[in-house]
């Protein structure tokens, strides 16, 4: 693994400015990894690693960077709960840790650097140096991952009864016998005009 201000530099370049989110996201990765013993995620351990973010901010950026995990390489999961948190996955282990930032460390960065005025430029130092259990909470969990939710995965192809567009990783929505895609089902994101 690089070091910290290594990342934080391909983190600043990769995102395009470096900010408080992005110093979250390096260490609350660096974190995880730490924890699973994974010292490669992107070169020989890239099979090894799941992970779920769950807010679509500065940090996730940050994650995808450290642990190499990409939504297109299906190793990245999205779930849109608003959290600073993530959970990393070891598939050939199956241990799991999620790590949250935790709330109290806003008020913490403004009594370690008071004399700074910009809250971002205060986080942004405090969380680099602010010791990790001051600074994250961390559980062990269970993540259950079927098989279409693994990094390679070529499973069946279904064809919407409706729109006639494909669906893959068992997406399909089975209703009166005839399998829809989510937009056709009703979960439409998309008015269509």
């Amino acid at each position: 693994m690089l070091s910290l201000d290594e990342y934080l530099l391909e983190a600043e370049q990769a995102h395009g400015h470096l900010c408080a989110g992005q110093v979250l996201g390096v260490r609350l990765a660096m974190l995880g990894l730490e924890k699973l013993g994974i010292e490669d995620p992107r070169g020989k351990d890239r099979k090894r690693l799941v992970t779920f973010v769950e807010i679509d901010r500065c940090a996730t950026d940050a994650i995808a960077l450290v642990t190499g995990c990409r939504l297109g390489k299906r190793a990245l999961k999205f779930r849109d709960w608003g959290k600073m948190a993530a959970t990393f996955v070891d598939v050939s282990t199956g241990k799991a840790i999620r790590i949250a930032a935790k709330e109290s460390s806003k008020a913490l960065a403004r009594t370690m650097h008071p004399e700074i005025d910009s809250k971002n430029q205060q986080q942004m130092l405090a969380y680099r140096e602010m010791p990790e259990d001051d600074l994250f909470t961390k559980q062990w969990v269970k993540v259950e991952l079927p098989a279409e939710e693994f990094p390679g995965y070529k499973g069946e192809r279904i064809v919407c009864a409706e729109c006639g567009e494909g669906i893959n990783f068992r997406r399909e929505v089975l209703r009166d016998g005839r399998a829809l895609c989510r937009a056709c089902s009703g979960e439409r994101y998309y008015e269509i005009v």
